[in-house]
């Protein structure tokens, strides 16, 4: 499984961002611009991945986001782990939207 940090992400043009928590989750911090499938979705939504792009998936931490990214990866898709999550892209300072969406 391929992964890769944030601040290399971030600084892609257009990256396709892929959250895979759950919508409480996104409620208290998101990543503008990032679509939504929670994991335990993900098998049924599949259909919805993009698959002609890299997709970047992230979660809070990783775990999940890794879990995701072996699915879509045997699925026969591009994808990325981003690595530490949400968590280690509020970390370096990236652009995270806090509270509920409006």
């Amino acid at each position: 499984m391929r992964a890769m940090n944030p601040d290399v992400i971030h600084a892609m043009t257009d990256p396709y961002l892929l959250d895979v928590r759950e919508p409480a989750e996104v409620e208290h911090a998101r990543i503008d611009g990032a679509s939504l499938i929670p994991l335990g979705e993900l098998a049924e939504r599949v259909a919805e991945v993009p698959t002609d792009r890299t997709v970047y998936v992230f979660c809070h931490a990783g775990g999940r986001s890794a879990r995701a990214t072996d699915y879509l990866e045997g699925a026969g898709l591009d994808v990325v782990n981003v690595a530490g999550g949400i968590t280690e892209w509020y970390r370096l300072g990236l652009p995270v939207t806090l509270g509920a969406s409006r």
